[in-house]
C-alpha cells in the first residue's frame, strides 16, 4: 500500500477542483460547528458536481482509479443472471433493481444473459446518484437490442409503490459512509474532521464519543478486538446499513436482494490484529489510508461486516438465505 506522498500529483485542473470541494466541505463544518468523519466521507463522495461519485472524473478501468469484477469478465455477470433468472421465474412481476450500475457492463452482461435463457425481464431499474456515470450507462446500453434496451429505466430516488424484484448492490455498501473509531486502554473516541488553516488540510480529531448508538456498536466490537495495547486500535463501523435495508423493505413486496461486497463476518472484521481497520483510499489503481488526501479526486472505501448486514436484514423483515465468498458463488 502506498504512502500518500508518493502517489502521483493530480493536473493543475484536478487540483482546483479538489480546492473547491474542500472549500464546501469546509463551509458546512463551519456552519454545523463539527464534522464527523462520515460526514467528511459523505460530501468527499457525494456533494453533487463535485463529490467522487458526482463528478465527470473517470473512476472505472485502466484510465480511472479502480476496476470491478464486471469489467474484468463477462462471466460475474452471467453467473448473477443466472441466479437471478431463478428468483425472477418465481415472483409475480419479473423486476430487476440495480444500486449504481457503474459504466453499466453488469447490466448490459446480465440482460443478454437472461435473454439467451429465454427469462422475461418486465423492467430493468437503474437506481445512479451520478449524472455523469448515468450518461456512460445510457452509450453502454444502449449497445442491447432495441427491446431490450426499452425495458431499461432510470430512477433517481427509491421506487414510491410497492414492486416484486431481484435488488442487485454490486460494490455499493463498502461505498457507504463510515464512523472511524479508535480503542484505547481506558476509553473509545469517535473520529472527527478539522481544518489546518496553514496547511489548507483536513485532519484527524478524536474525542470521546457521546452517541449512545455508535458507543453500542463500540461495545459489540471490543468483545471481538480485545483490549488494545498504549498504541490504540482504529476501525469503522458502517450505521447506514439499517436505515439502506429497511428503505428497500418498505418498497420491496417479494422477491431478494443480493449484496455483492468486500468485508468479512465479524469476528474476522474485528479481530485483534487488524489495528488500523479497512480504510482504503484508490487513485490512479494505488492503494493508501489516507482520506484527506486530494477530496474528489479518489475513492474512499470500507471493508463490510456482514454479520451487521445480517442483523440489519433481520430487523428490517427480510429472511438471510445465504451467505458465501464470491469464488464459492461463482463455482455453483
Amino acid at each position: 500500500m502506498k504512502s500518500a506522498s508518493k502517489l502521483p500529483t493530480p493536473s493543475e485542473e484536478a487540483i482546483k477542483h479538489s480546492h473547491k470541494l474542500l472549500t464546501s466541505i469546509k463551509n458546512y463544518a463551519n456552519s454545523n460547528g463539527q464534522l464527523t468523519f462520515a460526514q467528511f466521507m459523505h460530501k468527499a463522495l457525494y456533494t453533487p458536481q463535485l463529490g467522487y461519485y458526482s463528478n465527470s472524473l473517470v473512476k472505472i478501468g485502466a484510465k480511472g482509479d479502480f476496476i470491478t469484477a464486471p469489467e474484468i469478465s463477462p462471466l460475474f455477470s452471467r453467473c448473477l443472471a443466472r441466479q437471478a433468472s431463478q428468483i425472477l421465474a418465481e415472483i409475480s412481476v419479473p423486476n430487476i433493481i440495480e444500486f449504481g450500475a457503474g459504466r453499466g457492463t453488469m447490466a448490459k452482461d446480465i440482460l443478454l444473459e437472461l435473454h439467451r435463457l429465454n427469462q422475461p425481464v418486465e423492467a430493468y431499474y437503474i437506481i445512479e446518484l451520478s449524472a455523469d456515470l448515468k450518461i456512460v450507462q445510457q452509450q453502454t446500453l444502449q449497445q442491447l437490442p432495441a427491446e431490450i434496451f426499452n425495458k431499461i429505466h432510470w430512477l433517481d430516488s427509491l421506487p414510491s409503490t410497492p414492486l416484486s424484484a431481484v435488488v442487485l448492490a454490486n460494490e455499493v455498501l463498502d461505498a457507504m459512509p463510515v464512523e472511524r473509531v479508535k480503542f484505547e486502554p481506558e476509553k473509545h473516541l469517535q473520529a472527527w474532521v478539522k481544518f489546518n488553516e496553514k496547511t489548507n488540510q483536513a485532519e484527524w480529531d478524536y474525542q470521546t464519543i457521546t452517541d449512545p448508538l455508535l458507543q453500542k456498536q463500540c461495545d459489540i466490537i471490543s468483545e471481538y478486538a480485545g483490549k488494545p495495547s498504549s498504541e490504540g486500535y482504529q476501525t469503522e463501523i458502517n450505521l447506514n446499513i439499517q436505515p439502506w435495508l429497511n428503505s428497500i423493505a418498505d418498497f420491496i413486496s417479494e422477491g431478494v436482494v443480493l449484496l455483492i461486497d468486500y468485508g468479512y463476518q465479524r469476528k474476522e472484521y474485528y479481530q485483534p490484529a487488524r489495528v488500523m481497520g479497512t480504510l482504503r483510499c484508490h487513485y490512479q489503481h494505488l492503494a493508501h489510508d489516507n482520506p484527506f488526501f486530494y477530496p474528489g479526486l479518489q475513492d474512499i472505501t470500507a471493508h463490510v461486516d456482514f454479520t451487521a448486514v445480517a442483523e440489519s436484514a433481520l430487523k428490517a423483515g427480510f429472511n438471510v438465505e445465504g451467505f458465501t465468498t464470491q469464488a464459492h458463488f461463482l463455482m455453483g
